[in-house]
């Protein structure tokens, strides 16, 4: 999937959808007006932290931005995927499933390399981050509060404030991450 083109589209389309200009757009998200516009030629790729300013400010989810529609039956290939990155490579964000009007959420695969590090800004009010461990250790930082979890933990938590990823061990650590975003 190229994910440049497919962000710039959908970020267009949105910002269309809403009757937004550029200028407007901006102020909503707090994205400057020319890296709005470079977004949306496919000119740039965006990082995770761009993205998710972009998806607070249009308040949509996530994976909005990333994924067309497709038919009712999908299966992703990890071959085929290409991930968000942050922190140099060190942090891994490959969406998986988008977010559905009917189901509320949307879901991801996360990689965290050794030191690898993220820090989110808050989601959309009421939205929930459910989150399994399947290798690695990670400690998780909400709002302050710092919950160290190894393979086979899980944790749930209001997303709509700060919060933190970080590899705390000597191995990869990998995730399923699944955000629920409540109607209203």
């Amino acid at each position: 999937m190229d994910v440049t083109n497919v962000v710039a589209g959908n970020i267009r389309a949105i910002r269309e959808q809403k009757k937004l200009t550029l200028d407007a757009a901006s102020a909503l998200t707090g994205v400057s007006r020319s890296m709005l516009a470079q977004i949306e030629k496919g000119d740039v790729n965006p990082t995770i932290s761009v993205l998710w300013k972009i998806a607070n400010g249009y308040k949509v989810s996530f994976t909005s931005l990333l994924e067309k529609k497709t038919d009712e039956v999908r299966v992703i290939r990890q071959a085929e995927q290409t991930p968000l990155e942050e922190d140099g490579g060190r942090y891994l964000n490959y969406p998986i499933f988008a977010f559905d009007e009917t189901t509320l959420f949307e879901t991801y695969r996360i990689v965290i390399k050794p030191s690898g590090t993220l820090s989110a800004q808050p989601h959309l009010k009421g939205s929930e981050e459910y989150i399994t461990v399947f290798a690695g250790e990670v400690e998780i930082e909400v709002a302050g509060e710092r919950f160290f979890l190894s393979k086979g933990d899980s944790i749930r938590f209001l997303a709509d404030v700060p919060h933190a990823y970080r590899n705390v061990g000597a191995d990869t650590a990998e995730l399923s991450m699944l955000i629920f975003y409540r109607k209203g």
